[in-house]
């Protein structure tokens, strides 16, 4: 049997925390930033946690299930 590769798309998006967690980049932080508050921006450039309700989804992606 071969093996079975794992997303491409998705391990260049998402990675695995020691704790076993899965962040991702958030949104709304490339381009028209003017607009935005100082503090909006500053949050938007921490990682986010990829939510109970996807987390079946990406774990697939990347293999981990």
């Amino acid at each position: 049997m071969p093996k079975v590769k794992t997303n491409s798309s998705a391990k260049k998006r998402f990675k695995v925390t020691g704790t076993g967690k899965i962040t991702h980049q958030k949104s709304f932080k490339r381009h028209i930033l003017t607009k935005k508050s100082n503090k909006r921006k500053r949050a938007l450039g921490k990682d986010g946690i990829v939510h109970k309700a996807n987390l079946d989804f990406v774990k697939r992606l990347l293999r981990l299930k």
